[in-house]
This record gives structure tokens, C-alpha cells and sequence, in this order.
């Protein structure tokens, strides 16, 4: 059912979203539904995200443009070259996914209040992670965690959904090894979902939502 006003759909326990293209101008799709593990895989492999806070309902979204980094065209500074080829950090993989993303939840960022990443949220993605689809890339330090990132991994795209440095470059870090790992084995790109300094400068760019939901489905 939706609103004569806008295209902004109310979801149903059927599994089932509108066309990407019904959504309005801030990329908003769709209000309602869960948060299941196959209502979240359908989402991620239709070009769509929740985004919502801890009061609000459900919220899905599919902007365009849409932020993306094709895994070829990841910028490494100097300063970064000289981390990555120096011991000071040590990376692993999914060894600790609850604590990335309890620290992606709680680190403190520039014009941002509270988090989008709920106590619903979290169960979710760790859902998620149980059953293999989200991911994470822990970066160290001494023995501690320092940085991080995590996301859904469709197999050909990376949708990343949130990153966390405690210690400075140790996100750019774990995104320049995800990226690189990504162009080895093929990926399409990395799905940033919407514009930030931090990404542009990393490589990401904008991209039409026609074009990438046309890389998502080939």
C-alpha cells in the first residue's frame, strides 16, 4: 500500500520491496517489515539498506547517486604506503565481529549524534554473520583492537556498512586490505551506500543508481 503523496511504500511481513526507483529524492524506499535474515539478504541484492534510529520504524533506502569504490581505484597516500608496509598494525578476519560492531556503534564521529547501528540492528547483523553473509577486517595494534570495518558480502559486491578507528589510519587500514583482497578475486566494487569526505579521499565516487543496481544484478 502506498501513500497518494509520495511512492514511499509501508512493507508487510511479505517478503517483497517496490522497484529502487520509487523512491523519493533523499532515497528513501520503504517504512516497516523486519529485520529477518532473508528480508535483509532480498534487501542487499536489490540495491537496498535499513537506516533508521533507536524511535524511528524501519527505514530503507536506495539513494542516487550511490557512493562506491570500484576495488582497483583504491587511493593509498604515502603515509598510508608506509604503514602498510611497516608492522605497526596486524589485520585479521572475523575473529571478533560482535566487538567491531559494538565499537562501530559507540566511537564518537564529527556531526554525528548517537548511532543508526540500534540494539536491533546489532541482533540482526549478527545474525548475519552467523549464517556467513556479514563480515569483518580487525586491525591491531600490541595486541589490541584498534580499527575495523564490517558488511554484507554478496560474493561479487561488498556492501560495507560501517568502519571505526581508535587509533589513527587504523580504519584506512582495514579498507585498503579489503580492497585490494577484493580486486583479486574479482569483485565489482565496494558499495558505500552515501557520499562522505573520508570515502572520496579513499577513491569512492559517485555513481548513478541505474548503473549500479545494473553491476549488482550482472
Amino acid at each position: 500500500m502506498k501513500g497518494k503523496e509520495t511512492n514511499i511504500a509501508f512493507l508487510t511481513q511479505t517478503l517483497i520491496f517496490p522497484p529502487v526507483e520509487n523512491a523519493n529524492a533523499e532515497g528513501l524506499l520503504a517504512v516497516g517489515g523486519d529485520l529477518s535474515p532473508e528480508r535483509l539478504k532480498l534487501a542487499y541484492s536489490e540495491g537496498i539498506f535499513p537506516w533508521f534510529n533507536e524511535d524511528s520504524l524501519i527505514l530503507w533506502w536506495s539513494p542516487d547517486p550511490r557512493m562506491v569504490l570500484f576495488p582497483n581505484k583504491i587511493k593509498v597516500s604515502r603515509t598510508m604506503n608506509k604503514i602498510l608496509k611497516s608492522d605497526k598494525f596486524q589485520l585479521s578476519q572475523n575473529t571478533c565481529f560482535k566487538e567491531v560492531l559494538e565499537h562501530c556503534s559507540t566511537v564518537a564521529r564529527k556531526g554525528q549524534q548517537g548511532t543508526w547501528i540500534t540494539q536491533t540492528m546489532k541482533a540482526a547483523y549478527l545474525t548475519l554473520h552467523e549464517k556467513g553473509l556479514a563480515k569483518s577486517y580487525e586491525v591491531w595494534e600490541e595486541g589490541e583492537l584498534v580499527g575495523g570495518l564490517y558488511g554484507i558480502d554478496l560474493g561479487h559486491v561488498f556492501c560495507g556498512e560501517s568502519m571505526f578507528s581508535l587509533k589513527s589510519n587504523a580504519s584506512k587500514f582495514a579498507f585498503i586490505h579489503l580492497a585490494r583482497e577484493l580486486e583479486e578475486k574479482n569483485y565489482k566494487l565496494i558499495d558505500c551506500q552515501m557520499y562522505t569526505p573520508h570515502l572520496e579521499s579513499l577513491g569512492a565516487e559517485d555513481i548513478s543508481r541505474k548503473e549500479f543496481i545494473e553491476i549488482l544484478k550482472n
